[in-house]
């Protein structure tokens, strides 16, 4: 009762419906554009592609900051992308030539990158707001202009992938991944984009038509439930998005569980 006295107060608000739609609309960019990502991230085998690009990538912002402080946003975006690029490329490099080593590789260069994170801030009086924001981020500060900023390079990359599938094999796939969990990264945090790629995947697994479709429905209603609960219970939205994307996997999972039993 108490939940549901809290969730009219908050969709009533119009200060926070203001507030909730540029976050609502980052969010269903992010699901709409990590949902095939995810599928072939999940077919591959190579589940911590994603912390590890992400980690790097927060690294390298982390890194401009403090030793470019004055650097312009293009710049800032210029480095995050080609440190992303660059660890994509030996991935791909690990893949070719030892592929058993491939996960390890991915796992250590997470812990690592999160690491030098920590090493870097440790003497930074804001240190532990910039770690927060890099793993969890902050989905209910982001502005229009920063969407609209980010919003061709997912443009790009889905178009690319729907028009051109033959990209999506070799290093052209660890490309265009680096380069949409770049800019992911910075809207949502790495745990966000860990959950929006992994959940809607592993949720529709097991179907053997419309995974697609179904990956979008989970990862559409996973951001709708995460923000609505963020607001409701006035938690931060990052881990809330994530416990959405993980109880609606298993919801999805488990449907489809039962339906495979239905028709078998």
């Amino acid at each position: 009762m108490k939940f549901l006295q809290s969730l009219r107060i908050s969709l009533f608000d119009l200060d926070l419906i203001i507030l909730i739609i540029p976050a609502l609309v980052t969010g269903l960019i992010i699901s709409s554009t990590h949902a095939p990502l995810g599928r072939e991230v999940l077919r591959r085998g190579i589940i911590f592609i994603d912390l590890a690009v992400a980690q790097v990538a927060g690294l390298a912002i982390v890194a401009t900051g403090l030793w470019l402080p004055h650097a312009s946003w293009i710049i800032t975006q210029a480095i995050a992308i080609s440190a992303a690029l660059l660890i994509a490329a030996f991935f791909h490099l690990i893949e070719q030539r030892n592929a058993k080593e491939q996960e390890a590789v991915i796992g250590s260069t997470y812990i690592l990158a999160a690491s030098i994170v920590l090493v870097l801030l440790a003497s930074d009086p804001r240190g532990g707001e910039d770690i927060q924001q890099i793993l969890s981020g902050q989905i209910l500060l982001v502005t229009w202009s920063k969407i609209g900023a980010l919003t061709p390079i997912y443009v790009i990359a889905g178009l690319t992938w729907l028009l051109f599938p033959q990209l999506r094999k070799g290093f052209a796939f660890y490309a265009l991944f680096a380069i949409v969990i770049t800019a992911s990264v910075q809207l949502v945090g790495v745990y966000v984009v860990f959950a929006s790629l992994v959940f809607p995947a592993l949720a529709v697994s097991r179907l053997n038509k419309r995974q697609s479709l179904a990956s979008l429905v989970c990862g559409f209603l996973s951001i709708f439930l995460g923000l609505t609960c963020s607001l409701a219970f006035d938690q931060p939205a990052g881990p809330m998005l994530v416990v959405s994307y993980a109880i609606l996997g298993i919801v999805f999972r488990f449907y489809n569980y039962l339906t495979s039993r239905v028709t078998q």
